[in-house]
């Protein structure tokens, strides 16, 4: 199929009720068998006890100081420090009565303490369990009782969000560990309940440095990660040592081998959440390599400050966070003059056929990048060298324009937390891939399952289906939900629910969601999500969500528009009122219905073709973002459809009696 893959088992026709399923590929660099783990490393602990050998005296966490309210240089604890506080925290939670194969709980923003909990718990062979920032009280209550977490380290700010569900948790949790300070009112509040309160030095003092510590195996359970699931409650998914390791380790060979390995003199900037897998992942890799690891001051408004400050080496985004970098190069550019336009498209397109010739990045325009796009590379602090993208697709427009104008290598990557982080990656400086998720990781084998009832067919000639994975790093299983188990690993096949398309060169290329279909009135099947990442390029909005009827035979949709977009139609249009009213006014809306038609129209020649049915008929503009709060979007903003509907069900039903006015 390709450079990058090879192919170690044939296609499966259709039978008893299942259906077929396409080849099984691997990783070229695992052609002979799926990646072995050193027989050296048990757990992630021996990655950092072994790094604190070879690298006691390097930076390892840093934090910038911050003196009369204003943020200052990054202040850095070394290898040998954070190890040290990390074996007494170790000891100090055993001294609390929490043993090997118990749970602990981490609940904040990402900071030195989290990494110090997290690697205090592989110490002692106890499973951590992210709590996540963003889920709300409900959720941090859910998780303590299904995972019975009986100690907890939690932020400073976050104490008062905790104490105030202690009254439904604390059958398990008896301890709490402030990542800082603890009143005396919170710690007598939480006394009260029978829970013991612990300011982060108080706790580190409890603790000693002979503490001896347990043996561990590959088999352990590392963590259970709770994701947020876009419908019920959130799901324990249980990952191992081994498959954590694994992880780490596969990314470090397929750097290796196609780019540059992770160095003492790398700097990685933490700023996206560490309840996640993804960057759980990264952190843990620098920590094997001996990089440094800077963190964000956790506020949104400052991160950019926080980035230019640090000068990493490596940064880990999500798409979000790069499109608003793009635009706000794009933005620059369109306003500095007509000449810089012009040499700044000329230096681009000449930089960019080169890369499609096959030329690594460095060496497709050197001049050009000295001259022109040294500039962008400044708004990651000038020294970032390699880039990773995960969590949701990167549209294809700014994915190239990162791997041409930000002098380093890129890689989009896929995976989910079921499968330990990413599972797919695109290879560094193959341009080809770029739109594309890439190959299989090097611990893990990926196949399609075809979906008839969506016409995707994984033995067809463009090879389309639901993708399957199997091997070394997949989860093994979800806590106490064997049924939810059951229904997603089918002989050994991990069943991931995303649609996906192999491409000639053997990259994978994710083209839809299995269960986001809808069936409209007149039989006609819709994937809501293709139709939503055509609209979604319409300058003038900044969210959509369409919904189809299966009674009705057409599409609606709520959007959240672009302010200023729209403030600049009122100046055009003699419209007045502020930003709210005019989400309610009717010229407004058909204003952006066109609009959003018209974009879909435009791009018909580069992305899918929309049918008839699949054009919006009626759209309800509202002026707040989908949030975490009213529980519409999950904490990685992808849109809760259940709740979606179930909050907009009566705008919904209006949209569809004006929409048929119209034509009746």
């Amino acid at each position: 199929m390709s450079n990058y893959t090879v192919k170690v088992e044939e296609s499966q026709p259709a039978a008893d009720g299942m259906p077929s399923a396409g080849p099984v590929y691997r990783n070229i660099y695992a052609k002979d068998g799926l990646m072995e783990m050193p027989t050296r490393f048990e757990s992630p602990w021996d990655f950092f006890s072994e790094s604190v050998k070879k690298n006691p005296k390097n930076q390892m966490l840093g934090r910038r100081q911050v003196v009369d309210k204003k943020a200052g240089p990054y202040s850095w604890l070394t290898y040998e420090e954070v190890y040290e506080t990390t074996v007494k925290i170790g000891s100090a939670i055993r001294n609390r009565g929490v043993n090997p194969g118990d749970r602990c709980g981490i609940y904040g923003v990402n900071c030195p303490e989290w990494i110090m909990a997290m690697e205090a718990c592989n110490s002692q062979a106890i499973s951590y369990v992210p709590l996540y920032d963003s889920l709300g009280a409900n959720a941090v209550e859910f998780i303590i009782n299904h995972a019975e977490v009986s100690i907890a380290f939690v932020q400073e700010s976050k104490i008062p969000a905790i104490l105030s569900c202690l009254s439904n948790c604390n059958s398990y949790l008896k301890t709490i560990v402030s990542f800082g300070n603890i009143s005396s009112t919170q710690k007598s509040e939480a006394e009260e309940q029978g829970v013991a309160c612990f300011s982060w030095e108080e706790f580190v003092q409890m603790g000693s440095l002979d503490h001896e510590l347990p043996q561990k195996r590959k088999t352990d359970i590392s963590s259970i990660m709770y994701t947020s699931g876009t419908t019920g409650e959130p799901k324990g998914v249980i990952l191992t040592n081994g498959a954590f390791m694994g992880e780490v380790l596969s990314m470090d060979q397929l750097l290796v081998e196609t780019d540059r390995e992770g160095t003492g003199e790398d700097v990685y900037f933490s700023f996206l959440p560490l309840a996640h897998i993804f960057d759980q992942i990264i952190e843990t890799y620098c920590i094997y390599r001996g990089a440094s690891i800077g963190f964000w001051q956790g506020d949104i408004r400052y991160l950019i400050e926080d980035l230019l400050v640090l000068k990493p080496t490596i940064f880990c985004g999500v798409p979000r966070v790069y499109d608003r970098i793009y635009t706000g190069v794009m933005d620059k550019i369109e306003a500095g003059g007509t000449l810089k336009k012009l040499l700044f498209q000329f230096a681009y397109n000449y930089k960019l056929r080169n890369m499609e010739k096959g030329l690594r990045q460095d060496e497709a325009a050197p001049r050009f990048d000295r001259l022109v796009f040294d500039k962008i590379k400044l708004a990651f602090g000038g020294r970032v060298r390699l880039m990773l993208s995960g969590a949701a697709p990167l549209p294809k427009h700014v994915e190239e324009f990162l791997r041409v104008t930000c002098c380093c290598s890129l890689s989009q990557g896929y995976g989910l937390t079921e499968s330990c982080g990413g599972c797919l990656t695109s290879i560094a400086n193959v341009h080809s891939m770029t739109g594309t998720v890439g190959v299989p990781m090097t611990t893990i084998e990926a196949r399609l399952e075809s979906v008839p009832e969506m016409g995707y067919d994984a033995l067809a000639s463009v090879p389309r289906g639901e993708i399957c994975l199997r091997g070394k790093t997949l989860f093994s299983g979800y806590h106490k939900r064997e049924d939810l188990t059951k229904s997603v690993l089918v002989d050994g096949w991990f069943h991931t629910g995303d649609i996906g398309e192999w491409q000639p060169d053997g990259a994978m290329k994710i083209i839809d969601r299995k269960k986001n279909i809808f069936k409209l009135s007149q039989g006609e099947y819709v994937a809501v999500e293709n139709i939503e990442g055509v609209y979604s390029r319409c300058p003038l909005v900044t969210s959509i969500w369409i919904y189809g009827n299966s009674f009705e035979s057409f599409l609606v949709a709520v959007v959240v528009p672009e302010r200023k977009a729209l403030e600049d139609w009122v100046s055009s249009n003699q419209e007045t009122g502020d930003f709210s009213s005019l989400c309610n006014n009717t010229k407004a809306r058909k204003y952006i219905l066109d609009e959003l038609n018209s974009t879909a129209r435009k791009h018909q020649k580069i992305l899918p073709q929309l049918r008839g049915f699949e054009m919006l008929r009626a759209v309800h503009l509202e002026p707040n973002p989908f949030d975490i709060e009213r529980e519409l979007v999950t904490p990685t903003f992808k849109l809760k459809r259940p709740q979606l509907l179930n909050y907009y069900k009566d705008i919904v039903d209006q949209l569809y009696k004006e929409a048929k006015a119209k034509t009746a």
